[in-house]
């Protein structure tokens, strides 16, 4: 069974950083496409960051572009989004979501196979 694990959500000052952190059992997130998610309050979810396997593309969106980086540690099977200088509409929940691809340009997919349980972002003054 697979599961995918967020954690490192909290509240923040604008300015801030967070670290968050999606560990997968059941599935390996070194060799398939890994993407991070957010839903602010009353809005839709929108893609923020994904990985390809192996030293394919790595995408941002352009809100948060130069702020966030995405990483993974193969040995501990889990990807990082860190989160700098945030803002007040990086507030949301934050979700992290494999997909079962070897594609190494992971920009172009929308629909993922695995969802994490998501963890709250809050960022405020």
């Amino acid at each position: 069974q697979v599961q995918l694990v967020e954690s490192g959500g909290g509240a923040v000052q604008p300015g801030g950083s967070l670290r968050l952190s999606c560990t997968a059992s059941g599935f390996s997130l070194e060799n398939n496409i890994v993407g991070w998610f957010r839903q602010a309050p009353g809005k839709e979810r929108e893609g923020v960051s994904c990985i390809s396997p192996g030293d394919g593309q790595i995408f941002y969106e352009d809100a948060v572009k130069g702020r966030f980086t995405i990483s993974r540690d193969n040995a501990k099977n889990t990807i990082y989004l860190q989160m700098r200088s945030l803002r007040s509409e990086d507030t949301g929940v934050y979700y992290c979501a494999a997909l079962k691809s070897s594609d190494r340009h992971c920009s172009g997919y929308v629909s993922y196979d695995y969802w994490g349980q998501g963890t709250q972002v809050t960022v405020s003054s």
